[in-house]
């Protein structure tokens, strides 16, 4: 879902399955010259844009031939049966949930920063806020996209992994963790040893990529030309409460009630 960490996973999913059995494994990692986006290409925003056919194997972003990595913000029920499938050759998914009320106000700033909303004009706020709670949202409404990737993950743990933005930020260690288990490339007690969990932590916060030149200037041309700096803002959680009205939140929070009913799945609002 789209302002919901996709860039921070990008990020830990390519230094993950990248790394070097090294001390310095990090020190030449290309997230330090390329923006996460550019290394993790979207599907549907980058390989099949304008209907082209390509060669997936083409974006080979990866130095082992064994993994590669793709990004999609495609809903659960949409994608294509080789990719849902149980085969032993079908991909695993990674799915990063955050809160609706996080969701929206990054969805506010990102959108505002790359000239798509006045964030001072209330109208505009407003409509894009009501878009947004009845399920006018790009990649289809956000609720069905989280219960569509939750059943997903309840019904077959080994393929899909389902992440709370809240629990990444909370304690990135244990995610981190969780993440190479889940991809079958976890740390060596080597690894662990030389403070490369540590290391791969610091390569990928939010704090170091945003300062990076190359994530600084520039633009990313997916189906829009957006500014690379967009990508970075804040990685708090609660952060809302600086921006919601609490008419806003309180609409926010009645929908997680009513959509999320008898599911099990519970969401942080507050750090």
């Amino acid at each position: 879902m789209p302002k919901s960490g996709t860039t921070w996973l990008k990020a830990l999913t390519f230094a993950i399955v990248n790394r070097s059995k090294s001390e310095n494994s990090t020190s030449g990692s290309p997230l330090l010259f390329q923006n996460p986006h550019q290394l993790v290409p979207f599907f549907e925003l980058d390989l099949y844009r304008a209907g082209k056919l390509p060669d997936p194997s083409s974006a080979l972003n990866t130095r082992s031939s064994r993994l590669r990595i793709f990004g999609t913000h495609v809903p659960y029920q949409c994608l294509p049966d080789t990719i849902i499938s149980n085969d032993s050759k079908s991909p695993r998914i990674i799915y990063l949930c955050r809160n609706p009320l996080d969701t929206f106000t990054s969805l506010m700033h990102f959108l505002s920063q790359n000239g798509e909303l006045r964030a001072d004009e209330p109208s505009a706020l407003e409509k894009t806020f009501g878009a947004f709670c009845e399920g006018m949202f790009v990649y289809g409404p956000f609720w069905e996209q989280i219960m569509g990737y939750w059943d997903a993950s309840l019904r077959n743990p080994n393929k899909v992994l389902f992440l709370h933005y809240e629990d990444l930020q909370r304690d990135t260690p244990s995610s981190v963790m969780k993440l190479t288990e889940f991809l079958g490339c976890g740390f060596s007690q080597q690894e662990e040893d030389l403070g490369l969990v540590e290391g791969l932590i610091k390569l990928c916060s939010l704090e170091n990529l945003k300062n990076l030149e190359c994530n600084k200037e520039g633009d990313i041309h997916l189906v829009h030309t957006l500014k690379k700096s967009s990508y970075f803002r804040k990685e708090k959680v609660g952060d809302w409460v600086n921006f919601l009205t609490p008419s806003m939140a309180k609409r926010l929070k009645s929908l997680m009630t009513e959509k999320f009913a008898g599911s099990g799945l519970t969401l942080d609002i507050l750090a």
